[in-house]
């Protein structure tokens, strides 16, 4: 597979201390994401000291999907690289396969001995990868090297149990444009979701934790919410994110995390945080809507992502 890097992943580099892991969105464009990711570094005052990466999740399936593939590179399922999903060509290997040996690949010392942070970050389609990924790699505890997540504006999430939420439990600002009533003040914010019958696959994977398969069922429910809650985790989200644009997902399951994806992402923060006893910081970025470009080189994003080694 093709990755996009600022230096060298197999040359001896020991002015890196951070690698910032970059995954682009629905459109496959890891070129733009890459730009948009070299661009925060520069503001960042990082472009000396850190290992930029953006992966490419290609996918050429001869109809939804049609990329044009490398020679011997992997073609991803069109849709299901969102979330640990096999390869078409490769079905042995699957997406999140992928992004652990991209971490093992930076975190061997003798390539990088004073490598101190490793950053995966993702927007929307993106977004959706690492937070799926966060809950259920295997080698986050094996690398050596600290590992934070930084989750993008993504239309849904994975969420750990049955409650979903309920217009108490993101921001009357989170909501769509048009008149929207305020909660009453002693709304519950989550409650089980109760439309079951009508909407079939709101509980299962990548929605909720079941019927996995593949990278994300070798573990158990409660691993996976364990590994969620206590790993560092930020979500950016745009304040203007509240259109149905840009491949917005408008599936029942999906709705019923949120009518916005501002919604959604204060949202399940807010149930990791308050039920699991996560600590997901929200971020909210001024003036940025369903914008990787504008979310990563913010004033609100440079010290997150960059912070002084």
């Amino acid at each position: 597979s093709l990755v996009y890097r600022t230096y060298p992943l197999d040359v001896k580099n020991a002015a890196i201390t951070r690698v910032f892991v970059l995954i682009h969105g629905a459109g496959r464009d890891a070129d733009n994401y890459f730009r948009s990711a070299t661009a925060a570094a520069f503001l960042g005052s990082a472009l000396e000291n850190t290992l930029v990466i953006s992966p490419r999740m290609a996918s050429n399936d001869g109809t939804r999907c049609q990329d044009a593939l490398g020679e011997n590179e992997i073609s991803w399922h069109c849709n299901t690289w969102r979330s640990g999903g096999p390869s078409i060509t490769h079905p042995s290997l699957t997406s999140f396969d992928f992004v652990d040996e991209i971490l093992r690949k930076v975190a061997r010392k003798n390539v990088f001995p004073n490598l101190k942070a490793i950053v995966v970050a993702g927007h929307s389609a993106g977004g959706q990868v690492v937070n799926r990924y966060e809950m259920t790699n295997q080698v986050h505890d094996t690398l050596g090297v600290p590992v934070t997540y930084v989750i993008s504006n993504p239309s849904s999430y994975a969420y750990p149990d049955d409650a979903r939420p309920t217009i108490a439990a993101y921001a009357l600002t989170a909501n769509a444009p048009g008149y929207i009533p305020q909660a009453p003040a002693d709304a519950q914010p989550f409650r089980p979701f109760g439309d079951a019958r009508s909407c079939a696959t709101w509980d299962q994977w990548p929605f909720g934790l079941n019927n996995r398969s593949g990278y994300s069922a070798k573990q158990t429910d409660d691993q996976i919410r364990k590994q969620m809650a206590s790993r560092p985790t930020t979500l950016l989200l745009g304040d203007l994110d509240i259109l149905p644009l840009a491949g917005f997902d408008s599936s029942c399951p999906a709705m019923a995390q949120g009518p916005t994806r501002l919604a959604r992402g204060q949202a399940f923060a807010r149930r990791a945080n308050e039920k699991y006893g996560a600590k997901h910081t929200v971020t909210i970025v001024p003036l940025c809507g369903h914008n990787a470009r504008c979310i990563f080189t913010s004033e609100a994003a440079l010290p997150l992502i960059f912070p002084p080694n």
